[in-house]
């Protein structure tokens, strides 16, 4: 948060962060993820400095580090008359843990949420002194029934907390609270494709997954569960209609050069692969013939010279 954005939010609002801090009953605003898309949620009524204005909205946008805190570039769409939503693509979020954001309303209304609010931050200035007001804050990795990972701990019924903590989280202790189910504990997140380390803390004592063979030896001489979140990536070459057989050769598949045919739907030549978060080089071998591909065109050199395309998994 920045000083000219935020000099008329200054007054009157000292006492917010503080209250926030002890709040006992709080609860996620601003946003929820569906699936591979994240929705900004603007509801004037968890707004009090926006619904005792007076002022009638006209236009709400959303303004934070993703968008390098601009007031009029992702505007929201009206629900009703108290709710504006804007929905954007997961992917986009990909380089940090977590976003600091701001609705503002009308082009000059920063709007403040009220103190319940469980992922609100204390706001800096650009030399990074702290601020009397507070940001919304959105994570790549939260917590939702919507998510598409369950972390799962059987048995420790007697336990009074599990704690689910990781790579995705910055091994947070506090944050992802396991709900205890008729097998044990249980905890949904949304997760981007990548390969993550994780433990779970059962009443203060840390422990892997007992039902994960895969883990890695950490710092502390002991290991770190492992999983591997995948996503589908749909491979399509299109044009070649008559050709006989046409394969995909990857760097996933240790460049291939018999598996991974694919299949002719429609006029086009498929391949649905499941993948982790990275960078990969491909290419199609149709009737022996290696080409890039045609309909992208993000191209890299490999280390002997050669041309692929590459596939980004976000």
């Amino acid at each position: 948060m920045k000083i000219k954005q935020y000099h008329i939010l200054l007054l009157c609002l000292s006492f917010l962060y503080a209250t926030n801090i002890c709040a006992q009953s709080k609860t996620i605003k601003g946003f929820d993820i569906k699936g591979e898309e994240v929705i900004f949620i603007f509801n004037v009524n968890d707004y009090p400095n926006i619904k005792n204005n007076g002022d009638t909205i006209d236009n709400v946008y959303v303004s934070g580090e993703f968008n390098n805190w601009a007031k009029d570039q992702w505007p929201m769409q009206k629900v009703n008359d108290s709710i504006y939503q804007l929905k954007k693509d997961l992917s986009l979020f990909t380089s940090n843990f977590g976003w600091e954001f701001k609705f503002i309303v009308n082009g000059k209304h920063w709007a403040e949420p009220s103190s319940d609010v469980e992922n609100s931050v204390g706001a800096k200035d650009i030399y990074g002194f702290p601020l009397m007001v507070y940001n919304l804050k959105f994570y790549s990795a939260f917590a939702t029934d919507y998510g598409n990972v369950s972390f799962k701990l059987k048995g420790y019924k007697d336990a009074e907390k599990v704690i689910l903590s990781g790579t995705f989280n910055r091994w947070d202790e506090t944050g992802f609270i396991m709900k205890p189910n008729d097998d044990g504990w249980e905890i949904i997140l949304q997760l981007r494709p990548d390969i993550y380390q994780y433990k779970f803390i059962v009443d203060g004592n840390w422990i892997e997954d007992p039902q994960n063979p895969s883990k890695v030896e950490n710092e502390y001489d002991g290991y770190n569960s492992i999983i591997d979140v995948q996503k589908n990536v749909k491979f399509q070459l299109c044009d070649f209609e008559d050709a006989k057989t046409v394969i995909l050769s990857a760097e996933f598949n240790n460049w291939t050069e018999s598996e991974s045919k694919m299949t002719k739907i429609d006029g086009c030549w498929v391949y649905n692969q499941r993948l982790s978060g990275g960078k990969y080089h491909y290419k199609f071998i149709v009737d022996g013939t290696w080409i890039t591909d045609p309909a992208n065109t993000v191209k890299e050199y490999d280390g002997e010279g050669h041309i692929n395309s590459v596939c980004m998994v976000k």
